[in-house]
């Protein structure tokens, strides 16, 4: 028996449609140097369509790259609706990549135009000569330095457009935007996202289960635009109706704590780097209010428990810890207790990778790829499938990665039967000392908790009698002192005793990835280079 529903395409120019018509005036509002601008859903969508025409009429076809190397802005709103929606593919350029890279991923993504703040026109200039698939580049805000040879101004660009562009029916399986990984081991891959898995993957947002956007919210991005697409938010807030508030580079923790005062967001996104240094910049500001606040989304990383305490003890703010990657879009699971646990509990929820939402499945297995049981002590390296979860690399083989249709995510913890996740750490990060795992992830988080302890990071290190120890990397807070001695022995009563770093040293600061991320290959690289000074303790 066949149904007889009908059969639209998911496209996301339906969802634009949607926002545009029935939250036709919801602000989206970017913070300049100057002050806030405020645009509507319905401006922001007409000036899409501007923006679509001009570049049919600049030559791009159906299936050509265009890429973006913006910060969050009103703009880089606009190309993410007018490029997937007339049938090309976005391709959202980390601003914050070593040159060398920038330069392979145009290159890789075979990109012919590009979108570029004039503000980051110098680095884009750096691999101006590398990039020959680049036909066009254009400048949105005015530029005269001319680092960028012949380049096309975006509001002269699109002045002389109509809006009314008609955005094609496609296939809801074509590709819509393109996101590379940040290349923590090796070249960055690309996963390129669907129609359909984008329209997914809002509705997912949406549900009460997840994140819950809904009109009621207004949501400040922090996360970054480039960044697995700033988590879905920019598309499902058409969806949703949720008005959008965009930092550009103000992203430090004393203009964040202003917006969230003067602009009023219910709810913000951003990587646990970036709500550590919110944390600071609250406690030496006699006017904080996050009294909007209904929650702060916190991904990218494991959130330290410290953390989330502060929020809610000094703000009375929830803390939601999200859990996924590039391959996933990235949402995957959430950290919301389950309904009727118990108030004590909720801190015990919170602390895990999050809940496994409605749409994706995953399992543990072991290396050689057995299922292993959801009892929430097993330790295996979590897999993943799902309508929005990638099924392969743009232009790269890569099998391992995959397994009987599953990602692997080299993510390594526990799952329990209400679908809990909790990480102990990435295969690639893991200590194997004298056979038996240490987690260099709750190794971190309990150092955090430390009051003279900014930042910590753990990572393994050769060890002649147990193979790997863990040493444990050390920021300090500003005016604050502590010992080797001090801060093993607060460990000592948190951990198991086996877990107890000998090696300690202390750093200005811990190295980070593009997307705000600990980046501990550079910590190993220094280690092995002797760049590190290690106080080593007798066991």
């Amino acid at each position: 028996m066949q149904s007889t529903m009908q059969d639209a395409p998911l496209l996301i120019s339906d969802i634009i449609r949607h926002g545009e018509w029935l939250y036709a005036d919801k602000k989206i509002m970017t913070v300049t140097p100057d002050g806030v601008e405020y645009a509507t859903f319905y401006e922001v969508s007409k000036r899409a369509e501007r923006l679509a025409a001009a570049l049919e009429a600049l030559g791009v076809k159906r299936g050509d790259r265009v890429a973006t190397f913006m910060w969050n802005n009103q703009t880089h709103l606009e190309a993410y609706i007018a490029v997937p929606c007339m049938g090309a593919v976005l391709h959202t350029l980390n601003i914050r990549l070593f040159p060398e890279q920038l330069a392979y991923i145009i290159r890789h993504a075979e990109d012919k135009f590009i979108i570029v703040d004039n503000s980051l026109v110098p680095l884009l200039a750096k691999v101006r000569d590398q990039i020959p698939s680049v036909k066009t580049i254009i400048v949105h805000g005015p530029d005269e330095t001319g680092l960028l040879g012949d380049t096309i101004d975006y509001e002269t660009l699109i002045e002389d457009q109509e809006p009314g562009y008609e955005w094609p029916v496609l296939d809801e399986r074509s590709a819509a935007i393109m996101c590379y990984t940040s290349g923590t081991t090796g070249n960055p891959k690309g996963v390129v996202y669907s129609h359909r898995s984008t329209w997914l993957h809002s509705m997912a947002s949406t549900s009460a289960n997840s994140i819950g956007l809904c009109e009621k919210d207004r949501c400040l991005l922090i996360v970054p635009m480039f960044h697995v697409n700033a988590w879905g938010a920019a598309y499902t807030a058409f969806l949703a109706g949720t008005e959008l508030i965009m930092p550009q580079m103000f992203l430090q923790g004393e203009p964040i704590v202003k917006m969230i005062r003067e602009l009023r967001p219910t709810i913000s996104l951003g990587v646990p780097t970036i709500w550590n240094d919110v944390l600071r910049a609250a406690q030496l500001d006699d006017e904080v209010d996050f009294s909007s606040l209904r929650a702060l989304l916190a991904g990218g990383a494991a959130v330290p428990r410290v953390m989330i305490e502060a929020f809610r003890d000094k703000y009375g703010l929830d803390m939601i810890q999200g859990w996924g990657m590039t391959e996933t879009s990235p949402l995957a699971a959430v950290s919301l207790p389950p309904a009727g646990s118990a108030p004590e509990r909720d801190i015990e929820y919170r602390v895990k990778a999050g809940r496994v939402v409605a749409g994706v499945e995953v399992r543990i297995t072991d290396e050689d790829g057995t299922v292993l049981e959801r009892d929430g002590v097993t330790v295996g390296e979590f897999e993943i499938r799902g309508p929005w979860i990638t099924g392969s690399y743009f232009g790269v083989e890569d099998d391992e990665k995959f397994r009987d249709g599953w990602l692997r995510t080299g993510d390594i913890g526990t799952l329990d039967q209400e679908g809990f996740m909790v990480i102990s750490d990435r295969t690639k990060d893991v200590i194997k000392s004298g056979g038996e795992w240490i987690s260099s992830v709750e190794l971190e988080s309990t150092m955090m908790a430390h009051p003279a302890v900014f930042e910590a990071a753990v990572i393994a290190v050769p060890d002649e009698k147990w193979q790997e120890r863990p040493l444990c990397c050390v920021v300090l807070r500003p005016g604050e002192s502590a010992t080797p001695e001090e801060l093993r022995a607060f460990l000592a009563a948190r951990v198991a005793k086996w877990w107890l770093p000998e090696r300690w040293t202390f750093i200005d600061a811990v190295p980070k990835t593009s997307v705000g991320k600990f980046d501990k290959k550079v910590l190993r690289a220094q280690y092995h280079e002797g760049e590190l000074d290690v106080i080593e303790l007798r066991p």
